[in-house]
């Protein structure tokens, strides 16, 4: 398989037309935002692709990947590997100020899970998904979930 990086978020700029933004002036919540989308899409595009099976048990191993607890998990053991300006969103991101919370974490988790949402979302943005891949992978490897 291709290594390259393809910038999804540039081509999708591209594609409608979109200004030229500066992601540094997005909200902490912004970022969050689009990179929770983010970190769904590749959890669900890497238990796809381990196989065929029914949709509720695709669903089962996806939620237990992108719930608030294996996300908060998932920063403190990448922080480390995170680099300077990954480390100022995933702080940005963990002192926000959400109105909500994730019904099955504490608030504690549900900040680190912003924070690491934050990256996601810095990193779409700036059009640097292999750095994406290389992060949730790295992540999915101290956690286990791949060899």
């Amino acid at each position: 398989m291709d290594e390259s990086t393809i910038d999804l978020c540039g081509i999708i700029q591209q594609a409608f037309n979109e200004k030229d933004v500066d992601i540094r002036t997005y909200s902490p919540l912004t970022l969050a935002y689009i990179g929770d989308a983010v970190y769904e899409v590749l959890v669900r595009t890497h238990v796809v692709l381990k196989g065929n099976m029914p949709a509720n048990k695709l669903h089962g191993i996806s939620s237990n990947l992108v719930k608030a607890a294996t996300q908060a998990k998932l920063s403190e053991l990448l922080f480390e590997d995170f680099t300077e300006e990954e480390k100022v969103a995933l702080k940005r991101g963990s002192n926000s100020k959400p109105n909500t919370k994730a019904k099955n974490a504490s608030m504690g988790e549900y900040l680190a899970a912003t924070g690491f949402e934050a990256v996601m979302g810095y990193l779409y943005l700036t059009g640097k998904t292999d750095r994406i891949i290389e992060l949730v992978k790295l992540g999915f490897t101290k956690l286990g979930e791949i060899k």
